[in-house]
This record gives structure tokens, sequence and C-alpha cells, in this order.
């Protein structure tokens, strides 16, 4: 007797299935606006000197979150201030503001929501999609955001869906192979529920499990309206 198939492998995928995009250059973020994409990935190695100044920062901060609206003149010294001047302040600050300016041009915004956070446990450990437009997720240190693939996923067992059951045990995707994750210092472009054209279509991701002492370092940035 042949082994029972999961019941949505048998579902062929609509057509406005959605596709991944990675790239070594951050080029790659204009395919952010083909309608089949809902997630680019721009994967980047961090520099030792960022590094450093990010290891050197969480020595001392083990809680550190900062929310605040940016624009791409504020944000070097806005970071700067939130960071509290330490030796290495300004090399952060500086990644920072750059993404800042990339994020702004790429989607012609003049400001943008930002948040700079060291995560201790997993901030939203279920897997789930934003009601957002667009969000840009990096990590500078520790583990990062895990993440399935539109062709992976079962859109149905997402949020009430799982019956109560957890991820693993609920249906939404065949087996733990299927979860893909960021690397440090990648810097991704999730596609939310809330872009014009992506309505059941968003980045199905989550939160990774944090290791004792090994602290996540974490940046969003936001629309705002």
């Amino acid at each position: 007797m042949n082994a029972a198939v999961p019941t949505h492998l048998n579902v062929p995928k609509p057509p406005n299935a959605r596709r991944s995009v990675i790239g070594e250059h951050p080029a790659s973020f204009i395919d952010f606006y083909q309608e089949d994409t809902n997630i680019v990935i721009w994967q980047r190695k961090l520099n030792d000197a960022l590094q450093e100044s990010v290891a050197r920062f969480l020595t001392t901060n083990t809680y550190f979150k900062s929310v605040m609206t940016v624009t791409p003149d504020s944000t070097y010294e806005a970071v700067i201030e939130a960071l509290g001047r330490f030796d290495g302040a300004d090399i952060i600050s500086e990644d920072v503001a750059l993404l800042v300016d990339m994020f702004c041009c790429l989607f012609e915004l003049k400001r943008a929501g930002l948040r700079f956070s060291v995560l201790n446990q997993a901030m939203c450990p279920r897997f789930h999609v934003d009601k957002v437009p667009c969000r840009l997720i990096t990590t500078y240190q520790g583990v990062a955001t895990e993440w399935l693939a539109d062709k992976d996923v079962d859109r149905s067992k997402l949020g009430a869906g799982n019956l109560g059951k957890v991820d693993a045990e609920s249906g939404l995707y065949r087996s733990s192979r299927d979860i893909q994750q960021l690397n440090q210092g990648d810097v991704a472009l999730l596609k939310g529920e809330l872009w014009v054209g992506n309505e059941n279509a968003g980045l199905v991701h989550r939160s990774p499990a944090v290791a004792d002492k090994q602290p996540r370092l974490m940046l969003t940035l936001d629309f705002i309206s």
C-alpha cells in the first residue's frame, strides 16, 4: 500500500504562487516589485569592524529596545543616541542609516518605522504572515529569521487553522527540511499581506528559538503612512 500523501500536496498551486529572490548585491531588491516575488534576500557578510562593534554593544546591553520614526537624514544621529554613544556606535549607526536610505529610496518613502532590539527569546515563535506592505529584517548577531517558501506552505493551517496544534504537527509544512533560514547579516525584504496584489500570499515566517546567552540584535524597518 502506498504511503498517504498530505492532502495539501495534491492541490495545485494557484497561478499567483510566489517565489524567492536571493542575490549577493542590494540591486536584487528591485525584484521585490515583481508580482510573483514575496521575499528578496541580499546575502551579505558583515565586516569585522561592524561585527566587533555589535559584540561590544551586546556585552553591556543584554536588554535593549528602541522604536522610532526616522528619515534617511535623521537616522545616524538617532541611532547613536539610542545606542548610547559607546565606542563603535558610529559604525553600527552608519550601517543602519545606509539600510534606511536604501529602504526609503526603493519605496519612495520620506520616513520609516525603525525597531532595533536585543532579543533573548523568540518574539514571534509561530509561523505567520505580516499585515504590512513590506518589512525589512536583518540580524546583526545571533540566529536569524526562519521562513517557508510558498510552494511548501498549506496556508489553511495558519492562525486558527492550526486547530491548536504546534507548527510541526499542524500540517502547515511537510517536514523540518522545508524550513529555510536567513543568515546573520542577510538583509531581507518580506512582502506582507497589505502589499497591493499580494493578499493571501504574504511571506510565512517566524522568529527562531534563541539559545541561552546568545541574544539576537535585530533591526526591522516598516512603512509609515
